[in-house]
This record gives C-alpha cells, structure tokens and sequence, in this order.
C-alpha cells in the first residue's frame, strides 16, 4: 500500500533512503478516521477532525528531511496532528516529543502509536514549544505562524534544525533555521506551502 505514497516522495524530490524507507514502514491508514482509510495512498492532505487536516506524504517527507535527522537526534514535534507523521519520526531520531492543543487528537494519536517507547504526546500551546525536555536537536511545526515563535529557537540545541511555515495559511514560506552557538541563522526559503493556521500565544489567535 505504501509503495505509491514512496514513488510520490521521489517525484517530489526526496532523496535521504533513511526518511523514504520510514515512509515504506508507516502504514497511514492506521493513522486517519475509518471514513478516510480508502484514501490513504493518496498523495494529498486528508481531513482528521477539530478542523485539522493531516498533511501530503510527499510534503510530509521533504519537510523531515529537511530535518537532517540522525538516529542520535531528539526532536519536538509540534502539532501531532494523526501520529503519522510522529510515526515517521520516531523511526529516524532517538526520541520524539510531540506536542499539540487538541486533547482529542493528541489521545487518537497515543492509541495508533501504542508501543513506539521513543514518543511521547503531551496536550499543550505548541507555540511555546515543550521546554521540559529542551532542548532539541530539531525542531518541525505542521502549522503555519505569523511569525517564528522565539520559544521554539531557544529550544534548539547547538547545530539544530527549526523547520516551519511562515506567513498566511493561504501561501506560506516553509523555511529552516539553524542556531550555531548564541546565532541563529535564516531564514532558508525552501518552498511555498499551505497548512493551517499555528493557534498559541505566539501564533494566530483562535478567532483571526
């Protein structure tokens, strides 16, 4: 089932093995509402309920690889979303803390996830990043903000990554950040994206 979702990513430019083999492991549909199982090889977002949608496998994928992980790396997840993508993490860094503000999501997300001991989903305002584990090695936010949180650069560890979309949910600038030291570095425009809007004290307000 998983071999289109693959041939998707390549088309689309992926090339790290390590991110396209995970994305062979993962078995999406186990990850969306029953409704939407059928549509799980498709190489598009899918709907999951409390207005969220889960992203493309292929968008999904450039935006782990651009991550750079290494199996030594901690990452913060923000916007847990269905677990897919906290699935496909989890097979690529040493620990994964995913965060997101939705209560039902995030208890939807642990039963699909039950066994992977390197997760760990907690309920919370994902713009504040989870500090209690910072800081991290990379850092991927599934939403699109107004602006980088700064809570989420202090979080980076020397050498890492921030990946995240900046801008209207319409047309955002999906870009990378690296902090080398007291620096941090970027903005790296990578592409133009759409996700939904980063609701948290230091995104979009709920009603904007």
């Amino acid at each position: 089932m998983t071999a289109s979702l693959v041939h998707a990513c390549r088309d689309a430019g992926v090339r790290d093995g390590r991110v396209l083999d995970a994305v062979r492991e993962v078995d999406r549909a186990s990850f969306l509402p029953r409704g939407q199982r059928r549509q799980a090889t498709r190489d598009a977002p899918l709907p999951i309920g409390e207005g969220q949608t889960t992203s493309q496998p292929s968008l999904i994928a450039r935006m782990v690889e651009a991550l750079g992980l290494t199996d030594r790396d901690s990452v913060l997840e923000v916007g847990t979303g269905s677990g897919y993508q906290t699935a496909i993490l989890s097979r690529l860094a040493r620990s994964v803390v995913s965060v997101d503000r939705h209560p039902s999501l995030v208890h939807t997300a642990t039963a699909a996830l039950e066994g992977l001991r390197n997760v760990r989903l907690v309920v919370g305002d994902g713009t504040l990043g989870w500090p209690d584990h910072a800081p991290y090695d990379a850092i991927t936010v599934g939403a699109t903000g107004p602006r980088v949180p700064p809570a989420l650069l202090d979080q980076l560890a020397d050498g890492g990554r921030l990946v995240i979309p900046v801008g209207p949910p319409s047309r955002s600038s999906l870009q990378r950040w690296v902090r080398h030291g007291a620096d941090i570095v970027g903005p790296e425009h990578l592409m133009s994206v759409r996700f939904v809007p980063l609701i948290g004290r230091e995104g979009f307000a709920e009603d904007d």
